[in-house]
């Protein structure tokens, strides 16, 4: 990233979080069985299903939500995309002892658990090569053992958050309640002449142009046009709205990371 101004800098770090916050959706503001219960009237929810594309952390969450005794069946959803050795790489910086060679996302997240925490999920799904595969696969592998959930507990990269609720939206409709808690929240700060994370010891974050460079993925994928992967695109998601603020931000924080490229 080319030298910026402290304004300039200001901009994007506000234009960062803004993206963030949308794509990062939590509907509780925390895990227990008391605040699911005030969002949906259940204090269980049916499945959790665990996306493998995410970062580490992401399984701390996941066990959280089954320490607190919040659902009745767990998935982790996840096999090899561009993404995965990325995810290898971060667990084998973080933990040197577990096996990551040649490993599915949902696998490596399964061992994590197992070790760290004793959990093991009901069900695996490592044959996905996209986001639809993982959606699509996920819900066969319900359907296939006879589980119909009223409630999903969906956890997710948060730059991913919003698309992996909207993707089981579109097939699941308002049959099933979602309920979005992203692994993981950060905000960006101007510190020392640039961007940073706060906090900063979120297990396997992103480095800021990586998630920067995703979140800029992101943003076209949610929208409904053509190019979208909304109805009116590939139609591979529910229709999302997005608002004003968000569309604003997303050209503020384009331009910038434009000009580091002229």
């Amino acid at each position: 990233m080319l030298e910026k101004s402290q304004e300039e800098l200001e901009q994007m770090a506000a234009a960062i979080n803004t993206l963030a916050a949308f794509c990062g959706k939590r509907d509780l503001p925390r895990l227990s069985r008391e605040e699911l219960r005030r969002y949906c009237g259940v204090s269980r929810a049916d499945c959790m299903m665990l996306f493998g594309e995410s970062i580490p952390c992401a399984g701390d969450v996941a066990a959280q939500a089954i320490q607190e005794d919040m659902v009745d069946l767990f998935m982790i959803v996840g096999g090899e995309r561009s993404t995965t050795d990325s995810l290898r790489r971060k667990f084998h910086r973080a933990f040197w002892d577990i096996e990551v060679t040649g490993k599915m996302e949902a696998d490596i997240f399964a061992e994590y658990l197992y070790r760290q925490y004793g959990v093991a999920p009901d069900w695996i799904e490592r044959d996905s090569r996209n986001f639809s595969d993982s959606i699509a696969n996920a819900l066969f592998i319900l359907r296939e053992n006879q589980v119909f959930p009223k409630t999903i507990l969906v956890i997710q990269d948060a730059v991913m958050q919003r698309r992996a609720e909207e993707g089981l939206r579109k097939y699941l409709g308002d049959s099933v309640t979602l309920v979005s808690y992203a692994g993981y929240q950060v905000q960006v700060r101007v510190r020392d002449g640039g961007l940073t994370f706060v906090p900063g010891d979120v297990l396997g974050m992103w480095e800021m142009d990586e998630y920067i460079a995703l979140l800029l993925r992101e943003i076209p994928r949610l929208r409904d046009d053509e190019e979208g992967y909304g109805p009116k695109g590939k139609d591979r998601i529910a229709h999302v709205e997005i608002p004003p603020e968000v569309l604003e931000a997303y050209e503020v924080l384009r331009a910038a990371v434009s000009s580091d490229e002229e």
